[in-house]
């Protein structure tokens, strides 16, 4: 389990084992506002492990004031999606390795993704300036959550059912993006939402609408480990509750800006020393 605080990673631990005695948890404590931080965490990942069967990039912040990394990118660009890209890359070879040897299905990814990637500003990706100096906090995190999506989508292309990669036999990785849903969290603590999104949010609350953390989490499992997931949902966009057909928008199901994404972050990556 990856977390940026120790106090709180050790509380879910605790939480975790009074329902699951048996239940073998360690900590890789990561901070995704440093990349040297994601980086780390990997490489020391790498150093203890031999196989690796899931992994579900799923820290996040929603909506929040505007702010710059140290790393010079805006802080929800970097928390939602470059450094789980970052760190996604640093464990695909060892992802492709255990996968080699098991049937198809056995190695997944999930990003979890948001309803909100319909906030995303127009053409989906402003490559101009990905930090939306001048949006606002709902298009920044769009934009960020979108990116999950196509994040996902290219994976499953270069590495999913049917890829090269796959009949090559160099390893079979299925993926999938989710949207759990309204689930009761912390993720909008800091958030600055629109009235419309308040308003919409507010009878969901009131009348206990909002799924708690436990059930908020079970389409994210589903994707990670169910035997039920079928080949031909990988790469799907999943809502709740392990519904593969979720509402996208055009951008999110556009390869081209996918595979454009996927070139500019390769690009921002190596130049920042992170992919080595």
């Amino acid at each position: 389990m990856c977390a940026r605080s120790p106090t709180k990673a050790a509380t879910a631990i605790t939480s975790i084992k009074s329902l699951y005695p048996q239940a073998n948890i360690t900590v890789l404590e990561m901070d995704h506002l440093s990349l040297a931080s994601v980086v780390s965490a990997a490489k020391l990942f790498l150093s203890k492990e031999t196989a690796l069967h899931g992994l579900v990039n799923n820290a996040g912040i929603m909506a929040t004031p505007f702010e710059m990394t140290h790393d010079g990118h805006e802080a929800q660009w970097q928390t939602n999606y470059l450094a789980h890209w970052v760190f996604t890359a640093h464990l695909l070879p060892l992802l492709l390795s255990t996968s080699k040897t098991l049937p198809p299905g056995s190695v997944r990814v999930v990003n979890l993704s948001s309803f909100g990637h319909h906030s995303a500003p127009k053409g989906g990706i402003n490559f101009a300036d990905t930090s939306l100096r001048t949006g606002s906090g709902m298009a920044r995190y769009g934009q960020s959550k979108l990116a999950n999506i196509l994040h996902i989508k290219t994976l499953n292309k270069l590495y999913g059912p049917g890829s090269s990669n796959a009949g090559a036999g160099d390893g079979e990785i299925w993926t999938s993006a989710v949207h759990p849903g309204l689930v009761q969290s912390n993720l909008g603590e800091h958030a600055e939402l629109p009235l419309l999104v308040r308003m919409i949010i507010a009878p969901y609350r009131a009348v206990g609408g909002m799924m708690d953390g436990d059930k908020g989490a079970w389409t994210s499992v589903f994707c990670a480990a169910s035997p039920e997931m079928k080949r031909e949902h990988s790469g799907a966009y999943f809502q709740r509750i392990a519904d593969p057909h979720g509402w996208q928008s055009a951008m999110a199901k556009d390869m081209e800006l996918a595979a454009r994404l996927e070139e500019w972050t390769r690009a921002e990556m190596e130049k920042g020393g992170w992919l080595n």
